[in-house]
């Protein structure tokens, strides 16, 4: 199977490499986790002082380290003193007391360790006091659209937009093919399964198993919109089914530890302050997404390119928050170290009316930081409306803001 270096994050592991910290990339199942891992190896491997050791628990040849202390038989008996020894382990999380063994070997010389876990509670609580301040997290997302393109081996146009929308940035598609949506279709089928059996119902030993199919789909339907769990509980009774506060959030973090969901919280522009109450919901992948939520893109396009906005924000670097104004709200708030700017995201400014609706709110923040529009307007070239920038959305994904 042919290896595409995902640069982005090539560049981001190199660069922690001889800094005595663990290197972890977390991230969703099949977002490629795995494959930054290969990646690495093949770019490393001609070193003359390199000896790689790799460890992938979902081969059947690691079956057998189940535990911290084979683990260390298995490394002290691959690892070669006087040479730099990379440690990889893939999914880590499906050895117990694994924090114990990465921490010892960061401290042997020459000596560089890369783990993959595929749920954020992998490094919380006790956990991360044990590790604290000697590891690095990088969060693997799914193929940005430029990286779409690359594996697609597509250019730039309004059908490649459309397909990535429509399917999303899982890389294994590649090898499927997005000329056959029943193929695709049956991938995220079965991705979105095991996601949900192996990371959220047997993790966290689930008993009402059609509850929380049901809560998954309708957070798929109701992404760009403010929910809380007493806003879903209300809904949930309107359906006629009965159930808790505490079980619909509960749900809603294991959705998030398991990185198919984000929950992205509010934040008041004038106050300058997250709020508590209500948030949205996007997902990790546009096309699990589509498929949980089911029928045709026309119908909910609005929703996706927000969706595909948010994603491509957090691929620039950014911490992305809500924004709330007296007078209505901002998609998003977008900041990073030295950097903020607004995002407000539409699928068509086709008239005036849209255009102050859309343009307005950004209008109303008393401060000189940059303010977008993003949209998929036709023949729209990058123009500037009262101090705002108007992009469409194929120059965003390429370029950025």
């Amino acid at each position: 199977m042919e290896i595409i270096s995902r640069t982005y994050y090539a560049k981001r592991v190199d660069a922690w490499l001889g800094k005595g910290q663990i290197i972890v990339l977390v991230g969703q199942r099949r977002v490629g986790k795995s494959f930054v891992l290969k990646d690495f190896v093949i770019r490393h491997k001609t070193e003359p002082n390199a000896n790689i050791i790799y460890i992938d628990k979902e081969k059947k040849d690691f079956n057998y380290i189940q535990n911290h202390e084979q683990l260390n038989g298995y490394i002290d008996e691959h690892f070669v003193a006087g040479k730099h020894n990379y440690i990889l382990i893939d999914e880590v999380q499906d050895i117990a007391g694994w924090e114990h063994s990465v921490r010892s070997f960061r401290t042997e010389d020459s000596t560089d360790i890369i783990i993959t876990g595929s749920n954020s509670k992998m490094l919380s609580g006790e956990l991360s006091t044990l590790l604290a301040g000697r590891y690095e997290e990088i969060h693997v997302q799914s193929l940005s659209y430029t990286e779409f393109l690359e594996f697609h081996n597509l250019t730039d146009s309004d059908e490649a937009l459309w397909k990535y929308l429509n399917f999303g940035g899982l890389p294994a598609l590649k090898d499927i093919g997005i000329d056959n949506e029943g193929m695709v279709s049956e991938y995220l089928s079965g991705v979105f399964n095991t996601i949900m059996l192996k990371d959220i119902i047997e993790r966290h030993t689930i008993r009402n198993i059609p509850f929380i199919r049901n809560l998954v789909v309708f957070m798929a339907d109701t992404i760009g919109k403010l929910n809380s769990a007493n806003s879903i509980v209300k809904y949930m009774r309107s359906q006629n089914v009965e159930v808790s506060t505490n079980i619909v959030l509960n749900y809603m973090s294991y959705f998030c530890e398991a990185y198919l969901t984000h929950k992205v919280d509010r934040y008041d522009i004038h106050g300058k302050k997250l709020l508590e109450s209500n948030s949205k919901c996007y997902f990790g992948d546009i096309g699990l997404r589509n498929f949980i939520a089911g029928g045709e893109r026309d119908t909910d396009i609005e929703k996706v390119i927000e969706n595909v906005v948010y994603l491509h924000l957090l691929h620039l670097g950014y911490t992305v928050k809500v924004g709330q104004l007296r007078a209505g709200e901002i998609d998003f708030v977008c900041t990073k170290p030295g950097k903020k700017a607004y995002v407000q995201v539409a699928y068509l400014i086709a008239n005036q009316e849209t255009k102050e609706r859309e343009f307005g709110n950004l209008c109303l923040i008393p401060d000189n930081y940059p303010k977008y529009v993003i949209s998929a307007s036709p023949l729209l070239k990058s123009s500037d409306y009262k101090g705002v920038t108007h992009l469409h959305l194929r120059q965003f994904l390429t370029k950025g803001i």
